[in-house]
């Protein structure tokens, strides 16, 4: 469980998505945890990861503090919907909703590949320049990552990154610096609900979250040294695979 939760810390921290997207199936195809108690777990696990990387990319000047701000209001009320319908789901509808996200992240980061080779480089050390456009449109989507965040456990990341880098125009790497600074925030709003349901076993969440703390340290510090187009490949093939043993679970 350590050494899962170091690999989701350090994933999550790097491209933003919290790492529930990796903890969630390793806990249930591995461990053989209820989906439930996956994702309460896998929610504290973001909130950690959410800590320790946006102190580092807030330092770093890299994360839009304002629009993380200005989204994460929504995406807090998406994830107090979320966590309160939770519980009302079939969990095998659960587990095909969970692998569909999947699949729509693995195509999303690969249409962000195609669009980034179009744009010009940003030398070491700059900030890149952009413009943040079709903001409703990005309140309706943070709306709808929060609920996906607290159904999933994925801390909505998984929906923010893709929506702000190919919705908003905002570059990926200030996309993901971003995400980290408001996943946290989204997972403790729906936490509470999975705490009060008894949903989150420390003792899997304990040993988890000691893991992703070391990952996301670790992938904060080194992110801006890492070619992101070697990591977006791994990334997605992790997804792909992840999302088939997903489906063959529900069909099972």
């Amino acid at each position: 469980m350590i050494a899962g939760g170091l690999t989701a810390g350090v994933f999550g921290s790097l491209l933003g998505l919290g790492g529930g997207v990796l903890i969630v199936p390793l806990l249930t195809l591995v461990f053989g945890l209820d989906l439930r108690e996956a994702v309460g777990v896998s929610l504290v696990s973001v909130i950690m990861t959410s800590s320790v990387a946006a102190g580092v990319y807030l330092e770093r000047h890299v994360a839009d503090l304002r629009l993380g701000m200005r989204l994460e209001l929504f995406t807090a009320i998406g994830a107090l919907i979320g966590g309160s319908i939770a519980f009302l789901i079939e969990e095998r509808l659960l587990a095909l909703l969970f692998a569909g996200l999947l699949l729509y992240v693995a195509i999303s980061m690969l249409r962000s590949r195609a669009s980034e080779e179009t744009q010009p480089e940003t030398p070491p050390g700059e900030a890149p320049s952009y413009e943040v456009r079709n903001l409703p449109l990005g309140v309706v989507g943070a709306t709808g990552a929060g609920v996906l965040s607290a159904l999933l456990g994925v801390g909505g990341g998984i929906v923010k990154v893709p929506l702000m880098h190919l919705g908003m125009g905002v570059p990926l790497r200030v996309s993901t610096a971003t995400s980290n600074l408001m996943v946290g925030i989204t997972a403790a709003a729906s936490a509470v609900i999975y705490v009060i349901h008894g949903e989150v076993d420390p003792y899997v969440a304990g040993p988890t979250a000691i893991g992703v703390f070391l990952g996301a340290s670790i992938g904060s510090r080194v992110a801006h040294r890492i070619d992101l187009r070697i990591l977006r490949f791994l990334f997605v093939a992790v997804l792909l695979y992840t999302a088939v043993q997903m489906l063959l679970k529900v069909a099972s």
